[in-house]
């Protein structure tokens, strides 16, 4: 089917009903918290002017794509037919009364977005999960089952003498850790005159913001990415003192290793990060799991941590609000009338893939990236203006997004604090968490 895109580039002046802000009020938004990705970083400058938002201080690539995006001219739907709010959402909740199945998906959403997610699903008799769940499960299956000893971001930023990056190019997805968590000028707690190494285990890993006055070493071990699960548990076979007998580990050799491991024994705080969208491979819970282990070891004579980062699309704050109403991290089912979880059956892809959901509301509010997958299953989509779809959902919603269209909160990747957004006035779209609220009441 030929592409879609839901919405138009903006008149120079929108209509009322445009969703747009017609006003041409200007001014400037300090300490702004950045909803675009999980570290969630709270320092940016954001200019308002007639024409929109625009990035002054502080932010990245994810940060201008995010705030700077038009907000085109955009009417609910259906079947791609220009009509009301009422008449849509009178349809969607039509749809989601007669399935059998719904799936609730995407849920690109704050905290408030999400809550009324859960509570849709609860009345509608749907499954949660969260279209970065994949990853999430990484995560997950290893808690669930063992535990670990976790950092935060500030802990890092404070504390680390030692920074393992474990197979993740994390620049490319968090572009401003290394610059507000590695690289930051003033440590509190790294000591006077100290530096900070960084590891690299991975080929290919951008080591370019790895840079700084406290910065002293950065070093690379290349290996394939769906093996550094190998290296780590060679890494920590030698912590234990166990020979190995290869002269290298996944084309890294075992005196750099051994290296490595003599770091990790000095090392007064270490921690382990790793994001888990970039341990796309099989049976990489196992690789989360050996990190995990590792560290544990090396708790029992210094002191070290993991930390995961993620949580880009409000993945986390999604994970979260799940555990709190339901008690189970996504991938949960409110067929029977209560929660019940299952990782695999209740798995989005899986539901689609298999046409074992008959509906699926899918939820993108930060960027028009998260698009539904390519299925004949009937879509409502509650999306941001401007998204490019491979069909044409049977309802569509345009809704604003947290932090720039309407206030809200997330969670950190770090899981310890939720941040609020703000409302920068930039258009007067409705919020996922309005819309989901009216299509619940209709049911």
């Amino acid at each position: 089917m030929t592409a879609t895109t839901t919405g138009s580039p903006p008149a120079a002046t929108a209509s009322p009903s445009s969703g747009l802000s017609t006003g041409g009020a200007t001014g400037v938004h300090e300490n702004v918290a950045c909803p675009f990705c999980g570290i969630l970083c709270d320092d940016l400058e954001i200019g308002r002017t007639a024409s929109g938002l625009k990035v002054r201080k502080n932010g990245c690539d994810r940060a201008v794509a995010g705030f700077e995006r038009p907000v085109v001219t955009s009417s609910p739907q259906i079947a791609g037919r220009d009509v009301s709010l009422a008449e849509a959402v009178t349809e969607a909740a039509r749809l989601v009364r007669a399935a059998r199945l719904p799936l609730f998906g995407g849920l690109g959403t704050d905290v408030e977005g999400m809550r009324a997610v859960m509570s849709a699903a609860e009345h509608a008799g749907g499954v949660v999960d969260h279209a970065f769940s994949e990853g999430q499960y990484r995560n997950f299956e290893v808690l669930q089952t063992t535990g670990w000893f976790m950092s935060t971001l500030t802990e890092t930023r404070n504390r680390a003498d030692l920074i393992v990056i474990v197979g993740s190019d994390i620049h490319k997805l968090h572009p401003r850790f290394f610059e507000r968590i590695v690289a930051t000028p003033e440590p509190m707690f790294l000591g006077a005159g100290k530096k900070r190494t960084v590891v690299f285990i991975g080929a290919g890993l951008d080591t370019s913001a790895a840079t700084g006055g406290h910065i002293g070493e950065v070093i690379s071990l290349p290996c394939p990415i769906a093996a550094v699960g190998e290296v780590v548990s060679a890494l920590r076979a030698r912590l234990k003192g166990v020979p190995l007998a290869a002269k290298d580990i996944a084309g890294i050799a075992i005196a750099k290793i051994d290296d490595l491991a003599d770091r990790c024994r000095k090392a007064d705080y270490g921690v382990m990060v790793w994001a888990p969208p970039s341990l796309a491979f099989p049976a990489a819970d196992l690789t989360v799991r050996i990190v995990s282990d590792l560290v544990k070891d090396l708790n029992l004579t210094t002191r070290f941590a993991c930390l995961s980062l993620g949580g880009n699309e409000g993945a986390v704050s999604a994970g979260a609000v799940s555990t709190w109403q339901s008690g189970f991290p996504l991938r949960v089912s409110y067929a029977s009338g209560k929660p019940d979880y299952d990782p695999v059956r209740f798995a989005a892809e899986r539901l689609i893939a298999r046409r074992e959901t008959d509906l699926v509301l899918w939820v993108a509010s930060f960027t028009p990236d998260l698009v539904p997958p390519e299925s004949d299953i009937p879509t409502v989509l509650l999306g941001v203006p401007g998204m490019t779809l491979a069909a044409q959902p049977a309802v569509y919603i345009p809704v604003g997004t947290p932090g720039a269209d309407h206030a809200g909160r997330l969670i950190r990747c770090d899981n310890v604090v939720s941040l609020p957004l703000r409302n920068l006035g930039r258009s007067t779209l409705p919020s996922v968490a309005t819309v989901l609220a009216a299509i619940e009441h209709a049911l």
